[in-house]
């Protein structure tokens, strides 16, 4: 299976866009159009290991300032307006799935969470 296939389960659960990074910040595989930054990979890896970095600060993905309403070592979930995404670390991947106005954050964290742990089952 190629990773582009995990993006696309993403987007099959109702999200708009989906990327799979590695720790480093390389894409794996993401959705057509989405691109994020440089400086925008790192702030959110590092909120990882830092979460009080990106609760205080919000993070920015794409472009947009999302208002984080959650950050541990394993996910960051941030919301802006009726959207918002997910970002879920796996033992080698970064799951991030952007959720439109029409999938709520519960069920979008739900199947964020889904891929990861399938990801995780794998060994990535």
């Amino acid at each position: 299976m190629s990773w582009q296939t995990y993006v696309d389960n993403l987007v099959g659960h109702g999200f708009a866009k989906g990327v799979l990074l590695g720790h480093n910040g390389a894409v794996w595989a993401a959705s057509a159009g989405l691109t994020l930054s440089g400086p925008e990979v790192a702030a959110l890896t590092g909120g990882f290991n830092s979460p009080n970095s990106v609760l205080q600060s919000g993070v920015t993905l794409a472009g947009t300032k999302y208002f984080t309403l959650k950050a541990d070592n394993r996910s960051i979930y941030g919301k802006h307006g009726n959207t918002g995404f997910c970002a879920v670390k796996t033992g080698q991947a970064i799951v991030i799935g952007f959720f439109p106005d029409t999938l709520s954050p519960g069920n979008a964290s739900k199947a964020a969470e889904g891929v990861a742990d399938y990801l995780i089952n794998l060994s990535y």
